[in-house]
């Protein structure tokens, strides 16, 4: 037996799998497919998938097959005779294809793997696959890292050629160069957005990725080559470790980080701590002529909201991060009334607002204008990024940063008005067109968690014996009995 082949039936009888098992298990229904499909980044390049493998698909009796990560079978194409016999074995849309559920094969040995494989006929661990060959090739994300699905061709034992594994390997790099392309585009729209109001912090800031990649290291105190390299996943005020063995403090810029790292008091050449500026002021010198400091608001899902002036962490009242809402909501400006109606309703006067505004100037110095009312500086707001990426159809990073309601202890109008229009979208989207992850990760917010809708959703397209199903029970259980 083949190495790859007695390691994989090595690991298909640790799982517990019984060589007499019938078919692949059914896992999807067909609305939890059409989600699981949705949710799927590979959804967008199917058409250049299916052309490539359609007509050997077609011409030969071979089937081609698309999966997720975990095995589970997306897409299928092949001729109806193929598709017949192939339904009897459980290869169809909706079935599992692990090891772990059906033991050796071309899917699940390649996702085990992380290679392409081929499994010959007699080289399946089931007895019930002895009459078919299969050669599957996984699919890498580039920016996670991980293994998100598997394409596959099968067809009976004196059907398919060795060769085939080349092909399926070819189709599956086409795929992670395609994903690669998508992901470097938006690399570089974060990074034409964020540069400009970085350019001050050449010794201070690496700019990365929700996933840990390093998007931007300034030339000087950091290695041109840091780009593309991977730190831990950033988390807010969570320390880092840097590719040279410094430590670093994550920043929330909205979908990126800015990591800065820790200076040691006392170390030779650090800068010392100014004295008589404000945190304006202070930023506003570090940067170039033209250009001013970054405000970073992080006012989702937090009882107590905070925010960033160029790195500096700043705790603003309730009241005054409303105002800083309102102002990021609109960045040409708002009269005195205008800010009155957003923070007050109809009662609300200039009047009211002018205090607010002078003890918010005293906390952030000259970033808040007046004539009109507005923020003179970049800002970076976690709200504006989920909106943003509401509007690209972006569920899996919506949902993502998407940790909570807009201050949630605010009755200002204009905060009410836009929190629940981002509820209202967020929970669509993740309902409509969210896989199981992003209905998880939605699921695990303040609104999600009491969300009978969701925790249905979610059983329907969480897969037997996934972890999570057993915590979706017992929330679900706890609702129903207190509507009882």
């Amino acid at each position: 037996m083949r190495p790859p082949i007695s390691e994989s039936w090595r690991r298909s009888r640790d799982a517990g799998v019984d060589a007499a098992v019938a078919a692949a298990p059914l896992v999807f229904d067909r609305d939890a497919l059409a989600d699981a499909r949705g949710a799927h980044p590979l959804e967008r390049h199917l058409p250049m998938l299916e052309g490539l493998l359609r007509r050997v698909a077609d011409e030969t009796e071979h089937l081609m097959v698309i999966t997720d990560g975990a095995g589970h079978v997306l897409w299928m194409q092949g001729p109806p005779a193929a598709r017949r016999d192939a339904e009897a074995i459980g290869l169809a849309e909706g079935f599992r294809w692990s090891e772990d559920a059906v033991g050796t094969n071309g899917i699940g040995t390649a996702l085990a793997s992380g290679r392409p494989e081929y499994v010959y006929a007699s080289e399946h661990l089931a007895q019930v696959l002895h009459r078919w060959s299969c050669a599957g090739a996984p699919i890498t994300h580039p920016d996670s890292g991980r293994v998100i699905g598997c394409v596959d061709v099968s067809a009976t034992a004196r059907a398919l050629h060795p060769a085939t594994v080349a092909l399926v390997a070819a189709a599956a790099r086409l795929a992670e160069s395609r994903l690669e392309n998508e992901m470097r585009q938006r690399d570089e729209r974060l990074r034409e957005r964020l540069l400009p109001y970085l350019r001050g912090l050449r010794d201070a800031g690496v700019l990365v990725t929700a996933t840990g990649r390093i998007l931007a290291a300034p030339a000087g105190p950091y290695p041109e080559n840091w780009r593309g390299r991977r730190v831990g996943v950033p988390e807010p005020g969570r320390a880092l470790t840097l590719p040279d063995g410094r430590t670093a403090v994550a920043e929330p810029l909205g979908e990126a980080f800015l990591l800065r790292p820790q200076v040691t008091r006392g170390r030779p050449g650090a800068r010392p701590p100014s004295r008589g500026r404000s945190p304006a002021g202070d930023a506003a010198a570090r940067f170039p002529a033209g250009e001013g400091p970054l405000l970073t608001l992080s006012f989702l899902g937090e009882d107590r909201p905070y925010a960033h002036l160029d790195g500096r962490p700043v705790q603003p009242a309730l009241r005054h991060a409303e105002i800083l809402a309102a102002l990021a909501l609109h960045p040409r400006g708002l009269t005195g009334d205008g800010l009155a109606l957003c923070l007050y309703g109809e009662d609300g006067s200039p009047a009211s607002v002018r205090p607010e505004i002078h003890r918010l100037r005293q906390q952030l110095g000259g970033i808040v204008r007046a004539r009109p009312y507005r923020l003179g500086c970049a800002v970076e707001a976690d709200f504006l990024t989920v909106r943003r990426m509401l509007d690209e159809g972006d569920v899996t990073g919506a949902v993502r940063l998407y940790t909570g309601e807009l201050l949630p202890r605010s009755d200002a109008p204009a905060i009410r008005a836009e929190r629940d229009e981002l509820a209202v979208r967020v929970r669509r989207l993740a309902l409509d067109r969210g896989g199981a992850d992003a209905l998880w990760t939605y699921a695990q917010t303040e609104p999600g968690r009491a969300d009978l809708e969701v925790l249905e959703r979610l059983r329907a397209v969480l897969p037997p014996g996934d972890p999570r199903l057993a915590a979706v029970a017992s929330r679900r259980e706890r609702l129903l009995d207190g509507e009882a």
